[in-house]
């Protein structure tokens, strides 16, 4: 009889273990994935330097490399035009980041990247800070440099740039 008891016992134990170990398991799979913005990187190199669509087409990839990541949630750039269009901003506003932040707020995220690049002889550098969008605290940055003449470059160190933000 003492046997039968400690046996069901035991049984309820590793039953409710079981169920309180698959729980917790399940509940780290639904992790919800944090929001980013990433904005057009600034061109600060000396005018006709560099092309003019670079500053999207190196926030692009960055984007990519976010969404490739599978740890964050992208906001559309039309979330972000929608919100600055609620703002009633000029384009020409959005040079300081604290608009940016505010545009950020608006379409829900929770970070912004934010970057530039600088064409300058034969050098490209790109710099990408990552801002976590309440604060307005810089979480990390990253410096690359590469060749002026190689655009497939370009775009390879924005995707590392990106990575190491991630």
């Amino acid at each position: 009889m003492i046997n039968n008891v400690t046996s069901k016992g035991l049984l309820i134990y590793f039953t409710l273990l079981s169920l309180f170990i698959f729980i917790s398991c399940a509940s780290g799979v639904k992790q919800s994935h944090q929001s980013v913005a990433v904005w057009d990187f600034d061109d600060l190199s000396p005018s006709g330097s560099a092309q003019s669509d670079l500053g999207e087409l190196i926030s692009i990839e960055v984007i990519k490399t976010f969404q490739d990541s599978g740890r964050y949630s992208v906001i559309e750039r039309e979330r972000l035009h929608l919100a600055l269009a609620e703002l009633d901003i000029g384009t020409t506003s959005l040079a300081d980041e604290s608009t940016r932040l505010e545009l950020g707020k608006l379409s829900s995220a929770q970070l912004m990247v934010f970057g530039s690049y600088q064409v300058i002889g034969n050098s490209m550098r790109l710099d990408l800070r990552i801002i976590e969008v309440e604060s307005g605290r810089v979480l990390k940055a990253v410096k690359k440099v590469v060749s002026s003449d190689n655009i497939a470059g370009w775009l390879e160190n924005a995707k590392l740039a990106a990575e190491e933000l991630l």
